[in-house]
């Protein structure tokens, strides 16, 4: 059953999964895993940071990030649909003990007026912001793209207003790719940046959190209190190794299905645009059923995919999709009997 809910279904490629039965490993706690070393060095180098910091998840390297940056008491701003507000179980409250400032974003990518109306006056009455989250690619907006230009005016103003920007760049290389830019043209307008391996990058699991030295060692310590000490690591490691070397320029053939998948709406009752990446926003309200029933029948018409709200449903491409999936995709919501 071809399974759209998600680019993380992805398996192991083959060359992954050897990468990991003869990976070289350490006690990473210890810095000494040499596969965990390279990916991080490989990573950082990919966005041109100064080091890198592997973490199982990128919803711990995100927290992470935030903690490095904040103190409790503090605001961030982020966009208000963005993983970071929605996904992470208000974490950011949790771990480190401060409030998020939603922004409007259009089609989830924030602009510097929208930023500017947000940022409230210097006073002890109000909580001040130390923090800036981006996500690029937008996930439940329709993996949309931070056009350089928007992320080069929001470099200059929170440089303006002594803000520092962590970048969630989940599907960093998906921005990339289809941008026809370096990934480091897009994290050099941030201070930190987290990078997903378990994506469209079809590692198992992890993602790297980069930035300075200074910021990484910092984070070191907030990764060990959370438990991501992983020890013999380089298992992992060596997978995402793999990613970042073989599996970023097939992003095209996702972002190309996720077209055709959308182009084959066209003229139904299922409303898409078009996407920019590998995520397919789909509007169901014209059928007069909820998102949910809808992915209730898809999936007994052979698709798997998740309901974004109660009227859209999400269906992400990846490499274990492939473009007949794609068209089956489409001609299984256009063929629904509702």
């Amino acid at each position: 059953m071809p399974d759209f809910r998600s680019d993380t279904v992805t398996k192991p490629t083959p060359e992954m999964r050897r990468a990991m039965a003869e990976a070289e490993v350490g006690d990473d706690v210890f810095g000494e895993d040499p596969t965990v070393n390279r990916l991080q060095e490989v990573a950082a180098w990919r966005v041109r940071k100064e080091a890198g910091l592997f973490f199982p998840t990128g919803t711990m390297a995100n927290q992470v990030a935030i903690k490095c940056c904040t103190e409790p008491g503090d605001e961030i701003l982020l966009e208000r649909r963005s993983h970071i507000m929605n996904y992470e179980l208000a974490a950011f409250a949790v771990i480190s003990g401060v409030q998020a400032r939603a922004v409007e974003g259009e089609r989830g990518i924030i602009r510097v007026p929208a930023l500017a109306r947000e940022l409230r006056p210097k006073s002890y009455l109000f909580s001040g912001p130390s923090l800036i989250c981006l996500e690029d690619t937008t996930n439940m907006t329709g993996g949309t793209c931070y056009p350089l230009a928007v992320l080069r005016e929001i470099r200059a103003f929170a440089t303006e207003n002594g803000i520092p920007v962590h970048l969630d760049g989940a599907r960093l290389f998906n921005a990339a790719v289809a941008q026809k830019v370096e990934a480091f043209e897009i994290a050099r307008e941030a201070d930190s940046v987290m990078i997903s391996l378990s994506k469209g990058l079809a590692a198992p699991a992890g993602s790297v959190l980069c930035g300075t030295v200074d910021f990484i060692e910092k984070a070191r310590k907030w990764r060990k209190l959370l438990g991501g000490g992983m020890r013999q690591s380089g298992v992992l490691a060596a997978a995402g190794l793999v990613g970042l070397q073989t599996m970023v320029d097939r992003l095209a053939e996702d972002h190309e299905n996720a077209r055709v998948l959308a182009a084959g709406l066209a003229g139904t009752r299922f409303r898409c645009e078009v996407p920019e990446t590998n995520i397919v926003i789909v509007d169901v309200r014209e059928t007069g059923r909820s998102s949910d029933q809808i992915a209730v029948l898809l999936e007994k018409a052979g698709i798997r995919c998740v309901a974004a709200d109660t009227a859209r449903i999400r269906l992400v491409t990846h490499c274990d999709v492939d473009r007949a999936a794609a068209e089956q995709a489409a001609q299984a919501l256009a063929g629904l009997k509702l």
